[in-house]
């Protein structure tokens, strides 16, 4: 088992951001506030239904670590579907999705630095829709896959 010293005040004061900097919507909720992740969209400068990936990064810190000192599956899981359905938000601008099944392939653990997902497409219906999630660690080597079924609205 490998040994990962949590810092304290790190975690409060990533904890205290989110709490202050949080609100109800894509890219600002609590987890995305609290993972301190970013997002972009590509191609970039095209209208938002033309998007047909996702990025979302964050920093790797030791306290979203399994007990083996590496990224726990879950975090990784969560990270993939907030990349999947941030990116079905912004091409279609449905509100109100749900994540109907999602499959993980966990490839390798990764440790400290930045992760990157990137969501994308694999088919877009008008009430179905059929993605995957890569995400990738600092060195760009595939981590984990995902593949997830969206429920749109209506």
């Amino acid at each position: 088992m490998a040994e990962s010293k949590i810092d304290g005040d790190a975690v409060r004061s990533r904890v205290e951001t989110a709490l202050a900097t949080h609100a109800p919507g894509f890219e600002t909720f609590f987890l995305a506030r609290l993972l301190d992740a970013s997002f972009r969209y590509l191609p970039e400068g095209v209208a938002d239904s033309d998007v047909e990936v996702c990025l979302v990064s964050f920093p790797v810190a030791p306290f979203l670590f399994n007990p083996q000192g590496t990224l726990h599956g879950g975090i990784i899981a969560m990270a993939m579907d907030i990349s999947m359905g941030h990116l079905l938000n912004k091409a279609t601008g449905a509100t109100g999705t749900a994540t109907i099944e999602m499959k993980t392939q966990y490839m390798r653990p990764i440790g400290a630095g930045t992760a990157t997902c990137e969501g994308r497409f694999l088919r877009r219906g008008r009430t179905m829709c059929f993605m995957e999630s890569r995400l990738f660690d600092e060195a760009e080597r595939l981590c984990a896959h995902a593949t997830s079924t969206w429920k749109l609205p209506g």
